[in-house]
């Protein structure tokens, strides 16, 4: 359904996606053609966003630029808030009022990839004043209510602005951008006018932003829209000074329903609770004591059913990890009630925000070009999960066995490794004859050195063996081959002279 989420072939995730798809038969009813200005407009631009990804095959090239368009809500002095895919990889952002008389380079002010959200101002000092002096701010609208009346806000090209009447279903957390990545959304049924593509449109309860359009399914006539708990907690946040991000526990949880496993944890049929499956390593959970085999039976005194659900206040039923990322913020104290071997335990976790830079293979990469290495027309590469989705729509099952083990079982390489870095293949040079099928080999050592990181690889290639010999160890079966050192650093002068831009980069 969420047709803002599929990724394409390529290490992107953002800025190759399709526009927002809307319905080709709306009903009039329940949609409505505003003709004479209203004062949204006062409320809202455009944004224009150019972005650029990296090639995974040629990690020092860039793919063709591509262009983004949406319609952003101005939520304070200078301030407009987007999704954070309006900005992933940008090269050149744009706000433009909607009637097109002014336009101006933008900035970005804060951006969360997970929450998939950015606020954004005008650049220039002396710009913001005059592009901002007749528009109005949008407060801030008081969580709704299942079964409540949403508008969604459209401006067309032409300047024609359009509300969409819409009912607020459910709410659920799910993912908009990001795998594995859950916030409170709100799920609305709404016929949607065809208008200006669009990536996301401000979502409106009486004038005021109650949410952020992400997605739209034109044959259930589903949006997924970005609850308004998110949006404020993160402007929150920026408005607090230095943004922090929002929190993580740092576990992974399975359900209990299955009577056999629930009779092995020693739980009893008044109790919920959800098992603790891994425990991330630093993690806030970990640095409070949480262990894998732990069943979590509530976090901050509600209790979380089989399945993982808890009794909001305000919602009704929604997923526990709303909790951690939507009800708190980094260091806040997060209690916990556990039952470990039967017994019960009450700990406190103190919150932390967990980066995707800190992980052995990153989630993603935005903003950031990634490290590489060429030598002698070796390719050297770090594994990022955009790397594994190069291998096409089923990379969970194409992906070499390999790489696959090393983002699904990280503690496993975490020892000796702060990066997994393999060869991902290979030019055909002089230096690799014989080496033209290698690929997808994790590194080892090079030179005797245990290789950690992009940087300890490239430290390695300046000091060859005694015969001036590289030697390259893989982890597969201890498997060795050799580069010599002459001939590569004359393959590389070759290489820079016919178009290779740079051999490595490790930042």
């Amino acid at each position: 359904m969420k047709y803002l989420s599929l990724l394409p072939l390529a290490l992107v995730l953002a800025s190759c996606e399709q526009p927002l798809k809307t319905a080709q038969a709306p009903t009039p009813v329940e949609a409505k053609i505003v003709t004479e200005p209203v004062s949204l407009t006062e409320s809202v631009t455009r944004i224009n966003s150019t972005s650029q990804t990296w090639n995974p095959a040629q990690p020092w090239e860039k793919r063709p630029p591509k262009n983004l368009r949406s319609l952003g809500a101005i939520v304070g002095p200078g301030q407009v808030l987007t999704t954070s895919e309006m900005v992933a990889d940008s090269t050149y952002i744009e706000l433009e009022l909607p009637d097109g008389s002014k336009t101006a380079e933008a900035e970005i002010v804060a951006v969360d990839y997970e929450a998939n959200l950015a606020l954004l101002t005008v650049k220039s000092d002396e710009e913001r004043e005059t592009f901002f002096q007749n528009t109005r701010p949008l407060p801030l609208a008081p969580p709704p209510s299942i079964g409540d009346p949403i508008q969604i806000f459209q401006v067309e090209d032409n300047g024609t602005t359009l509300l969409t009447n819409g009912t607020l279903q459910s709410v659920e957390t799910a993912n908009s951008f990001l795998p594995n990545q859950s916030f409170l959304t709100y799920l609305v049924k709404a016929s949607m006018q065809s208008a200006a593509s669009s990536f996301s449109l401000p979502v409106i309860i009486d004038d005021n932003l109650a949410g952020i359009l992400l997605s739209y399914d034109s044959n259930d006539q589903i949006s997924d829209v970005l609850s308004i708990d998110v949006i404020s907690r993160f402007l929150g946040n920026v408005r607090n000074g230095e943004y922090a991000g929002f929190p993580s526990l740092g576990v992974s949880v399975a359900r209990t329903e299955d009577p056999s496993f629930r009779k092995f944890l020693k739980l009893g049929e008044e109790n919920g609770g959800i098992y603790v499956s891994s425990v991330k390593t630093g993690g806030a959970a970990d640095l409070a004591g949480v262990q894998k085999g732990d069943v979590i039976l509530s976090a901050d005194s509600f209790p979380i059913d089989r399945r993982g659900y808890y009794q909001h206040p305000h919602y009704g039923s929604v997923f526990w990890g709303h909790i951690v990322r939507g009800e708190k913020a980094t260091g806040d104290e997060l209690k916990l009630e556990l039952l470990r071997d039967g017994e019960p335990v009450e700990i406190a976790a103190t919150l932390t925000r967990a980066e995707a830079q800190d992980n052995l293979v990153p989630d993603y990469q935005f903003d950031r070009a990634p490290n590489f290495l060429v030598k002698g027309g070796l390719i050297f590469q770090e594994l990022t999960r955009p790397v594994l989705q190069a291998f096409g729509k089923d990379w969970t099952s194409r992906a070499p066995l390999n790489l696959l083990d090393a983002y699904e079982n990280p503690e496993k390489y975490e020892d000796n490794a702060k990066r997994v870095i393999f060869l991902s293949g290979s030019i055909p040079t002089p230096a690799t004859v014989g080496y033209e099928s290698l690929r997808n080999l994790i590194v080892k050592k090079v030179n005797g050195v245990e290789i950690d990181s992009m940087k300890t690889l490239i430290e390695a290639f300046e000091k060859p063996n005694t015969d001036n010999l590289h030697s390259i160890e893989f982890l597969e079966e201890n498997f060795t081959v050799y580069l010599d050192e002459a001939l590569s650093t004359s393959v590389d002068s070759m290489l820079l002279q016919r178009g290779l831009n740079r051999l490595s980069r490790a930042e």
